[in-house]
């Protein structure tokens, strides 16, 4: 996954009573220590699964089998021994992982068994002996937990991959996070948070018969061209990012509206994408700006609590009359152990309006993107 760099925070406190417009600093999440936080639930359950996955590899037969049905890419740990003890083990960590991600039990297998040093892959088809480690939630450990198959710990470099070949397990996140964000959708609904819905014709029912107009043949929206995180060096162990956003500004009705958009192009640091994904429609929001927090899923995500923490922050903003940025008042209802070991908060952008174009940087300084104000014509 990506690594977010943890520069410059600042208090909560301090940041909570900002009003920030386009291009202003911005206060980001208070550090504490790395590694104050007990492991997450799910690398818990994972890392369990982890050594009993490497005890099964002691078999060659066992090994032959894991070589080949990885050789393509990352395989599904429910489906590779489904009839033995580790499929029973599997199936039961699955479940321990949808109900530690508030997921649906119906929701299919989120396990899977990936080869992480891809340049090891002969030696693994060879029949070498691998390791097995969970994939951790931390993007900057101080060390990387495998096992061997008689059960022995074996610490691993976090920065460089070894000569041996290690198979990872994970989270399929690319799967968990649209059920998610879905859940999350739901959950903000239930509490009357809306969430945007680009039409025109939601303008028409608010505004002068001029605007009507206008609106009836379209809206303005704004449009990413490039977009781009920091370089920074990230464990060999993590495979690709799963990144989204939180849109949010107030809507037409004067509550605070969102939208939760996926950037399932955006998985490494250091790489210039050019997605020309519109990320802020504007036909949904009474005033002419909208916020960006932008957030990475590391494979540990509680969607219900996300939802929740989402929730509280924005039914706690009033509409005054003026626009109030409402990234701060999520940052700072996120729980505080998603700052620590699990840096989950990648960036944020303040007071995007119909008129931001060029490149925006963010206000934690971890990336930016250019931007455009595009139209968007009326069927």
């Amino acid at each position: 996954m990506t690594q977010v760099l943890k520069a410059a925070l600042t208090s909560v406190a301090a940041f909570t009573a900002l009003t920030l417009t386009a291009g202003a600093a911005a206060a980001v999440p208070a550090q504490t220590s790395p590694r104050a936080q007990a492991p997450s639930k799910v690398f818990t359950i994972t890392d369990h699964l982890a050594r009993q996955v490497a005890g099964e590899l002691a078999d060659q037969t066992a090994r032959g089998h894991v070589a080949s049905t990885t050789a393509s890419g990352p395989a599904d740990l429910l489906t590779i021994e489904p009839d033995t003890r580790l499929g029973q083990e599997a199936r039961a960590a699955n479940r321990a992982v949808l109900a530690a991600k508030a997921l649906p039990a119906t929701s299919g297998s989120l396990l899977r068994l990936r080869l992480a040093n891809t340049g090891t892959r002969a030696a693994l088809e060879r029949g070498e002996v691998p390791l097995v480690a969970a994939a951790p939630t931390d993007d900057e450990p101080a060390e990387v937990t495998a096992y061997d198959p008689l059960g022995g710990k074996v610490l691993l470099d976090p920065v460089k991959a070894p000569d041996r070949p290690v198979l990872v397990v994970e989270v399929d996140v690319a799967k968990a996070m649209p059920m998610g964000l879905e859940l999350v959708r739901d959950v903000l609904a239930d509490r009357g948070i809306k969430a945007v819905k680009p039409s025109a014709s939601r303008i028409t029912e608010s505004r002068t018969t001029e605007s009507q107009a206008l609106a009836a043949n379209g809206y303005w929206a704004t449009k990413i061209n490039a977009i781009r995180l920091n370089n920074d060096q990230e464990p060999w162990i993590k495979g690709a990012a799963e990144i989204y956003s939180v849109v949010g500004g107030f809507g037409l009705d004067g509550a605070p509206a969102v939208n939760i958009v996926q950037m399932p192009y955006l998985d490494n640091d250091g790489t210039t994408y050019y997605p020309n994904q519109l990320i802020v429609h504007f036909s949904a929001y009474k005033y002419n700006l909208a916020d960006v927090v932008m957030m990475e899923d590391d494979g540990d995500t509680n969607y219900q609590a996300l939802a929740t923490a989402i929730a509280n922050a924005l039914l706690s903003i009033a509409d005054l009359g003026y626009y109030v940025p409402l990234v701060n008042a999520i940052l700072s209802a996120i729980p505080t152990s998603w700052w620590t070991d699990d840096p989950d908060y990648v960036d944020s952008w303040y007071t995007l309006s119909t008129a931001s174009s060029g490149r925006l940087n963010g206000a934690a300084a971890n990336g930016w993107m250019d931007v455009a104000p595009y139209w968007v014509s009326a069927l």
